[in-house]
């Protein structure tokens, strides 16, 4: 798999060896409407191709040298309760379900805090009833077909689920530990995840994904795929805190896709940190399916070196009175390739709308790339509205100003770095998380 330019042919042969790999591990539960699932996924793939360069939504992430590599489907793999608890948070110990190469692991997960109102754990331990319930739910968002979730779907054998009953209000933080155990063949990983969250609940989750190495600066020449799935369904007045942690391995690649449905009077809030991976893509779609929905994306992307990270949103608008609130930063270090495309949509129907959007963006080098294109689409006449978008360095005259206060160059450096990534990591809801990613941002920084 040379071409990097990946002809219809190659792309093709490329994606049914893919998809060969997502079929070669048997679902957890014999359900039809998950066979059925897995049947139109497979006739979706069918008809799409991988996205390349000459795809407008990727047309400034290259995609080739993912291209170039075979994956073969992870396999099984053994993680100490040791290991693990370096990744479970302290408020989350006995919320916490873990997956080792999308496979769930029950020796360590432990939802001991949690009630019967809510379940947390995978599709073979659901009743019968959230069995008859999930097939209103899994793989039932909408939204423009791509070739990487098809396969996700074409390939889906488990998942991780939270199910909140109605009117239940969650105390306990809930964590989603996606670990990787990678070997000296690139294996392809595949994570699924649903989350509902029923009419009058609310409910906050961690969904992290790593590698046993903590530090995501580490390479280690064992390339792997992680392949991942997030739906998420707020019905009205729900209200869901979802934390997205990304800190693969610095060899390896992340193409990641949200969809989020809102009903009437539902809160909905993301806090994405991007961190690791040589090659990473997310794709956040929410659908404001009634009055007065709030949604609230913040998120912070930190590369360096020959880093790609690539964050898509869009947010739809469909209804009077919503809200949507949007910061997103990117502090680009090295060589490495930011690129930012949100899109907020505000149609006639959206009438007294308020939504903001803003990207901001801090190159630390000369060679540092931010490709950004903030979008705000409108037709409704009653409405509060902005967006824009900022690329900028260290200003010198700040620099000098913290020098004046004693200050060396170096330090005053760091410190301006640090409350640059704060203002996202302080909205971060559970302690420890927003002190380890505050830690992680001033090592590489110092790093830097």
């Amino acid at each position: 798999m040379n071409n990097p330019t990946l002809d219809k042919t190659s792309s093709e042969t490329y994606l049914n060896n893919l998809l060969k790999q997502c079929q070669a591990k048997s679902s957890v539960i014999d359900a039809e409407y998950l066979q059925n699932l897995q049947k139109n996924a497979v006739s979706q793939v069918k008809e799409l191709s991988l996205p390349t360069k000459r795809d407008e939504e990727w047309r400034f992430t290259d995609l080739s040298e993912l291209y170039q590599l075979e994956f073969t489907a992870a396999k099984s793999a053994t993680v100490s309760q040791e290991i693990a608890d370096i990744f479970i948070l302290p408020e989350t110990q006995k919320s916490c379900i873990v997956f080792v190469n999308g496979q769930y692991v029950s020796e360590l997960s432990n939802v001991s805090a949690l009630s019967t109102d809510i379940y947390v754990g995978n599709l073979s331990n659901l009743s019968e009833l959230q069995k008859n319930k999930i097939v209103k739910y899994l793989g039932k968002q909408e939204g423009e077909r791509d070739a990487f979730t098809a396969l996700n779907t074409a390939g889906i054998n488990d998942a991780a689920v939270i199910w909140v009953n109605p009117n239940v209000i969650v105390e306990n933080p809930i964590q989603l530990l996606f670990l990787a155990v990678a070997n000296d063949t690139p294996t392809l990983i595949q994570p699924r995840t649903l989350v509902v969250a029923e009419t009058g609940s609310s409910v906050s989750f961690v969904e992290y994904y790593g590698r046993l190495e903590q530090c995501s600066d580490v390479q280690q020449n064992q390339p792997y795929f992680t392949n991942s799935v997030t739906e998420i369904w707020l019905e009205d007045n729900a209200q869901i805190n979802h934390s997205r942690i990304q800190r693969e391995l610095a060899d390896s690649f992340h193409i990641g896709k949200s969809a989020i449905t809102q009903n009437q009077d539902s809160r909905y809030t993301c806090n994405e940190v991007n961190l690791g991976a040589k090659l990473s893509r997310h794709t956040l779609q929410i659908w404001q399916n009634g009055n007065q929905t709030e949604t609230h994306l913040n998120g912070l992307t930190m590369i360096d070196n020959q880093q790609v990270s690539d964050t898509h949103t869009a947010v739809l608008l469909n209804h009077p009175y919503g809200t949507t609130h949007q910061l997103h930063k990117c502090i680009i270090d090295g060589n490495g390739h930011g690129v930012f495309n949100g899109k907020i949509f505000v149609p006639k129907p959206a009438q007294v709308t308020n939504a903001t959007q803003l990207n901001r963006n801090l190159l630390l080098s000369s060679k540092a790339r931010i490709n950004t294109k903030p979008e705000l689409q409108i037709t409704a006449d009653n409405v509060k509205c902005s967006h824009g978008a900022t690329i900028s360095q260290l200003e010198a005259d700040e620099l000098f100003y913290l020098q004046s206060r004693g200050l060396n160059e170096t330090d005053a450096r760091h410190l301006l770095i640090d409350a640059f990534a704060a203002e996202i990591l302080e909205r971060i809801p559970l302690n420890s998380l927003r002190q380890r990613l505050t830690q992680c941002v001033a090592c590489r920084t110092v790093d830097a």
